[in-house]
């Protein structure tokens, strides 16, 4: 097999400990394959080509640099496996484990070619998947026990995996994408003409096309907070889910005012599930 050959082999993830996110319309294969590609150009790697020996078998090593939660394991395995199924990868640790540095956790053996093609590819996944998990455990252990949600602020292609990265670190997966939960933000909220009549035209919308799925508003005052409830009170409504938008605020001597997000937690009392996002500190 040459280093830009793919194999058609289907992905399982049953034996996974952390299934990773799935997504409608592209799925973890079709990001190796164009990472691969994208490495590969049309012509492979040429310094391998010109210097390793095409039947040269190795084994090669994964060190920690730094002490943190891997994350990307499962993936590592899966791009050896496409750039070579014969090559023999063998971990010590699972994805969501803690490491070390300094720790041997994994080896691959087989065609050196091979291994090296899809090294930088790995190391790139896993550096990227391992920071993300080890901060967003950082942060969900220091959320106990409220618990951490991620965005969709994430690096177009790569979504997928950074969703699984925070699964893997111990958080939660909030959205995919603009398709799987309806999100009433301050746009849609402005365009509409108030909190009150997006939640009516996204009810509407919801029963003549017979979906159902969560539903989210944005309030960024007390005074929405009350308008959203006072709506739900009179009427039925697909609402499961009010997000409290920078409602935590900074004080001059460092500390930071929770007055007004306790005050809208207890307006809410329970009848939604309450989010707070966006919070920020300068």
């Amino acid at each position: 097999m040459s280093a830009t050959e793919l194999t058609n082999s289907k992905i399982s993830y049953e034996s996974y400990a952390i299934k990773p996110p799935m997504h409608p319309t592209y799925d973890l294969k079709g990001i190796i394959k164009l990472a691969l590609a994208e490495d590969a150009g049309d012509r492979g790697d040429v310094t391998c080509l010109a210097t390793i020996p095409s039947d040269m078998e190795v084994e090669a090593y994964f060190l920690a640099k730094e002490d943190g939660i891997i994350a990307g394991i499962a993936l590592a395995e899966m791009i050896f496996h496409e750039v070579d199924p014969s090559l023999k990868v063998e971990w010590s640790k699972n994805d969501g484990e803690f490491i070390h540095k300094g720790l041997q956790f994994g080896k691959v053996h087989g065609r050196a070619h091979n291994i090296i093609v899809a090294e930088r590819v790995v190391l790139n996944f896993m550096q990227r998947m391992s920071g993300i998990a080890t901060l967003t455990k950082a942060m969900a252990d220091a959320a106990h026990p409220a618990y951490i949600l991620e965005t969709r602020k994430t690096a177009p292609g790569l979504r997928l995996l950074d969703k699984w990265a925070v699964l893997i670190g111990g958080g939660r997966n909030h959205r995919m994408g603009l398709f799987d939960m309806v999100m009433i933000k301050d746009n849609h909220i402005s365009t509409a003409g108030g909190v009150t009549n997006a939640i009516r035209a996204v009810d509407l919308y919801l029963e003549q096309k017979n979906l159902q799925m969560e539903v989210e508003v944005e309030t960024r005052t007390l005074e929405e907070v009350k308008e959203v409830l006072h709506h739900a009170s009179q009427t039925k409504t697909s609402l499961t889910r009010i997000m409290l938008d920078n409602m935590v605020l900074p004080l001059p001597n460092g500390d930071v005012d929770t007055s007004m997000l306790i005050e809208a937690v207890q307006l809410v009392n329970g009848r939604f599930e309450t989010e707070v996002f966006k919070t920020k500190f300068v």
